[in-house]
Formats: C-alpha cells, sequence, structure tokens
C-alpha cells in the first residue's frame, strides 16, 4: 500500500495503516456472500509520528468513537461494491479527518450586545405587544392594563 498524503508538507506512512477486508452487507445477490469488498482501515494513531500530539487530540475528541482502545482510529467503508474502490473512499475519508484536525479554530472572543442592539430588541418587544394588546377583546368595566 502507498503512504497516505495529505498535503504537500504532509504525508501519513504506510506502515501506521492497516487494512482489513470483510464481506459487506447489503444487496448483491450471490456475489456479495463471496467477495470481501467491506475495506476496515486502521490507522495507529498514537504510533503516528507523522502529526503532532495536538492533532491528534483533536481527533480523538471529535471521533471519540471511532478510536479502539488500542489508540486506533477506524475507518470503515462498504457503500460501493468494489474492493478497491471502497479502500479509496476509506483512505480519502482518512485524509478529510486529517485535514479537519489540522486547522485549529479560533477561540470565540465572548461580547456584549451594543447599546442600539438592546434598544432595537426593546423597540420590536413593545411593537408586539402593542399588536397583541390590540387583539384583546373590549369588556366593559376592564380596567384596561
Amino acid at each position: 500500500m502507498d503512504d497516505l498524503r495529505i498535503n504537500e508538507r504532509l504525508v501519513v506512512p504506510s506502515s501506521d495503516l492497516v487494512v482489513e477486508l470483510s464481506r459487506s452487507g447489503g444487496a448483491g445477490g450471490q456475489h456479495v456472500n463471496k467477495t470481501e469488498s467491506r475495506v476496515r482501515l486502521r490507522f495507529d494513531l498514537d504510533g503516528c509520528s507523522a502529526l503532532w500530539p495536538g492533532v491528534k487530540e483533536r481527533i480523538r475528541k471529535t471521533y471519540p468513537s471511532q478510536i479502539t482502545a488500542d489508540g486506533e482510529l477506524l475507518v470503515v467503508c462498504s457503500t460501493h461494491r468494489s474492493q478497491h474502490r471502497n479502500l479509496e473512499e476509506a483512505r480519502e475519508r482518512l485524509t478529510e479527518i486529517i485535514k479537519q484536525a489540522l486547522h485549529v479554530q479560533k477561540k470565540r472572543k465572548a461580547t456584549k450586545p451594543t447599546r442600539a442592539s438592546k434598544e432595537r430588541r426593546l423597540e420590536g418587544k413593545r411593537q408586539r405587544a402593542s399588536v397583541k394588546k390590540g387583539r384583546k377583546k373590549y369588556r366593559p368595566g376592564d380596567s384596561g392594563s
């Protein structure tokens, strides 16, 4: 198997990837019972030296259900009837997972609403209240409040 190229500077070595094949479920008639087209790609997240710790931690946080007890990330693909296409798609999915983890999200800065936005909100509430008040039936003896 070839190394997995993430971008122009990052390449995951093929030694960190293990491919397991199994029979895929679903439709396909007799053909499905004898071919192993489902691909399970195991990526040794803990042992990979190509990724730095921050990226590994973001992958663990984002995909906790796909991480095994041994620290491996599992990517399973059985959408196609072809083993080769399933392997290619599993490799593409792993590439996307790593690309997303490379991108560090900016911290959100807490902001306060401006004075004008508060006034607009309160004015809208006053208008809505007057519309609802206008729907009330007039009853004699009511104080009107």
